[in-house]
């Protein structure tokens, strides 16, 4: 096994908090994480069934060089896109559960992302099941055009069609979550979870910091960052989401 040093403090000494959840035992560092690694350590086990498995991005503006972008995306990410949707159990409590991937192309939105997000938005007000979601994305899909840019439209409208429901919905941001998702879905939640210092915005700071031409706060877009501004509800460090998780939705009943 190679050696695995934490960025943020050097230790090398790496326990079993980081092998379940990849946490650095020594600073707390939360290193980036893959949906099927999320779902070992959130979701009771063998519960997790997979929904809308088969749908693969297709090549609408015909960008010459896409369709090779794509497999190369497959192969790495080991997904046919860049979100996992299933139904599952938590602590015995039945969720629908979606979790992007930013190995996928930076967990770029393009029309399968929107359309499996809808679908577990919408397959949650019908089944009356709560919705989680594990974001981490660099924003819309450049390669699809403005067919990318419609999933932030018909996300948002399927999370409302959830509220009118009276369903629940959680979010999780995880690093980085910004661009196109976090101005639609990923910010339409009830709770608003975010994993510690995350990086969670719209623009990055070195294009916010170019257009306005001033230096921006320590820590500016960092979840305890956000969390101070009220933009998120909950920091939830990965070995107590499940918990946290568990608990909301005992909180959260369906709405009369």
């Amino acid at each position: 096994m190679n050696e695995i040093v934490c960025p943020k403090c050097g230790t090398d000494r790496m326990d079993d908090i980081f092998y379940k959840f990849k946490i650095c035992s020594s600073c707390g560092r939360h290193f980036r994480m893959e949906p099927r690694e999320r779902i070992a350590y959130l979701t009771d086990t063998d519960t997790f069934t997979e929904f809308s498995a088969n749908l693969r991005s297709l090549n609408p503006i015909e960008l010459e060089g896409y369709e090779e972008k794509l497999s190369e995306a497959e192969a790495k990410a080991m997904m046919k896109d860049a979100v996992i949707t299933g139904v599952c159990k938590i602590d015995g409590k039945t969720a629908v559960l979606g979790l992007m991937s930013f190995n996928f192309m930076g967990g770029s939105m393009g029309s399968v992302v929107g359309e499996k997000i809808t679908r577990a938005l919408l397959k949650g007000a019908e089944e009356k099941l709560p919705v989680i979601v594990y974001t981490t994305s660099g924003g819309a899909r450049m390669q699809e055009g403005i067919f990318s840019l419609m999933q932030m439209a018909k996300t948002s409208a399927a999370a409302a069609e959830l509220d009118r429901a009276g369903v629940p919905f959680f979010a999780v941001a995880c690093d980085p979550t910004t661009g196109g998702v976090t101005a639609s879905f990923a910010m339409l939640a009830d709770v608003i979870l975010a994993e510690p210092d995350a990086l969670i915005g719209f623009a990055g700071p070195r294009v916010i910091e170019g257009t306005i031409r001033q230096s921006l706060p320590q820590g500016f877009q960092r979840a305890e960052f956000q969390l101070e501004k009220g933009f998120v509800d909950i920091i939830a460090p990965r070995n107590e989401q499940k918990r946290i998780l568990s608990t909301l939705i005992d909180f959260h009943k369906l709405r009369k």
